[in-house]
């Protein structure tokens, strides 16, 4: 039977991608890490991780009982401090795109931890793909259904992108009566970058208004590589931004931004919810998908009564 310690100095460093990291988790030394590795590779008769340029990664075998491994270490830690009477926060590691994470989720998670106090939450800002099982990643919303294929993803909504500015910015430039009036008024642009090409520009959202300007708006005014950025530049006046209906619902709840027209352009790809292998059955993990698909169509069906608002007006 192999050796516990060997498992355990397996999972870490498998985890943390390295022997060195895993012997400080282990207050260990790399060495003694590496031979407990080494005696477990030996136990089971095959090779647990394969070295690249200078690095580890798990080999398929390794692969294949990581999420297992991480599962029985969280459950015997649970024993433990269960026995000892001390009954910790259940972790949740929760992974979203960085604008999300600013401009959304991180004002909305307030209310789930009311309705879950039991829980610590870590949020994540990160790009696709993410790594799981080394970042501990629990739950992961993304553009798309397409990055993590093999794990367990899930359709949450399709969103629309909606042009955005401040009350101020009418103010002075409005009110506006036809579409083309935006063509002369400073447009705020989102360089979404070449992994995500398959977000609709300016460009896109006037022709699909039936008022085709070929390339002529591809980069004048400002730009923004985040929706995020171009959200706040709106807020302060300095156009108007194409926003997700996600991001800009509760500004326009709260009047801080506008609709100047009531249009909104449908993305091409949903957003997803992909959860790790090793927390499909967790508790906390379906808690949060629920509570976050509920929040996610509340946004967008608050934004879509407010541009019927606008189209009634």
């Amino acid at each position: 039977m192999p050796s516990l310690k060997g498992l355990q100095a397996f999972e870490a460093a498998a985890r943390t991608g390295s022997f060195v990291a895993a012997a400080e988790e282990l207050s260990v030394t790399p060495a003694a890490v590496s031979q407990l590795v080494r005696s477990l590779e030996s136990q089971c008769g095959r090779k647990l991780f394969v070295r690249v340029h200078r690095g580890i990664v798990p080999s398929e075998a390794g692969r294949e009982i990581l999420p297992i491994l991480g599962t029985v270490f969280s459950e015997l830690q649970a024993v433990s401090h269960q026995l000892s009477g001390r009954l910790p926060l259940s972790q949740l590691t929760v992974s979203v795109p960085p604008s999300i994470a600013s401009g959304w989720l991180g004002r909305q998670l307030g209310h789930f931890l009311a309705l879950s106090p039991a829980l610590d939450v870590s949020l994540r800002s990160d790009e696709d793909p993410v790594a799981f099982e080394n970042d501990r990643i629990d739950i992961r919303m993304s553009y798309g259904a397409f990055h993590y294929r093999g794990h367990t993803t899930t359709d949450v909504l399709v969103d629309a992108i909606y042009p955005v500015c401040a009350p101020a910015f009418v103010e002075q430039h409005g009110p506006f009566e036809a579409i083309d009036e935006l063509l002369g008024l400073p447009l705020i642009h989102t360089d979404w970058g070449p992994s995500a090409a398959t977000f609709p520009s300016w460009q896109h959202w006037f022709t699909a208004m039936g008022q085709p300007v070929g390339n002529t708006l591809s980069r004048r005014g400002l730009s923004a590589n985040l929706s995020k950025v171009a959200l706040d530049l709106a807020c302060d006046g300095l156009g108007i931004a194409l926003c997700q209906g996600l991001l800009v619902a509760e500004p326009v709840a709260r009047g801080e931004l506008v609709l100047p027209f009531s249009q909104g352009l449908p993305l091409s790809q949903p957003y997803c919810l992909t959860i790790a292998d090793s927390s499909l059955e967790r508790a906390a993990v379906r808690e949060f998908e629920r509570w976050f698909r509920e929040e996610c169509l509340r946004c967008v069906s608050s934004i879509e009564r407010a541009a019927c608002r606008v189209s009634a007006r």
